[in-house]
């Protein structure tokens, strides 16, 4: 438990707003030599999808909830049906909503992140020094390694690319 309390506080903070002040494998090396060898292996093998470990099972429920939630919305706004089965909670039909509605997809992507942010910090509430805030860390951070992949000059490009193929197709109609 000693280990933690050095580990834990020698962590940077992380903030939904800003860039990874650390990468993920610089946290697994922190992680080393403070963490026994089954946290260690948890910590190494974790995705955003992963049920195993403290705190894993609320936040795969959490996030299972909410990305079947944006389906199901983006499906409905398709005007398709979306079959897979699902346990409603009216608060991620609320940021999904919000997600669907924003201005753009980064915003929307951004919007998210805060939510997934808040909802880690809920269920990390309490836990200071343990595996609980641990894994809660290593999952916000897996969620800025994720965001950090979107550019938006590469989204701009990509989407003008897209509506410019549009408007070919509805010009040689």
């Amino acid at each position: 438990m000693a280990s933690y309390y050095y580990l834990i506080s020698s962590l940077p903070e992380l903030s939904a707003n800003e860039e990874m002040p650390i990468t993920y494998d610089e946290f697994i090396a922190m992680c080393e030599d403070n963490v026994s060898d089954k946290t260690l292996e948890r910590l190494k093998n974790l995705t955003l999808d992963s049920t195993e470990g403290p705190l894993l099972k609320k936040w795969s429920g959490f996030y299972t909830g909410l990305f079947r939630e944006l389906n199901a919305q983006r499906s409905a706004a398709l005007g398709k049906s979306y079959q897979a089965e699902y346990e409603k909670n009216p608060e991620s039909t609320q940021i999904a909503q919000a997600a669907i509605t924003a201005k753009n997809p980064l915003e929307a992507e951004k919007l998210l992140l805060v939510r997934q942010f808040e909802a880690l910090d809920y269920y990390t509430g309490g836990h200071f020094f343990d595996d609980v805030c641990l894994f809660g860390y290593a999952i916000k951070l897996k969620l800025l390694e994720r965001q950090s992949c979107f550019v938006k000059e590469k989204g701009e490009a990509e989407f003008k690319r897209l509506f410019d193929n549009v408007q070919h197709s509805v010009y040689n109609l």
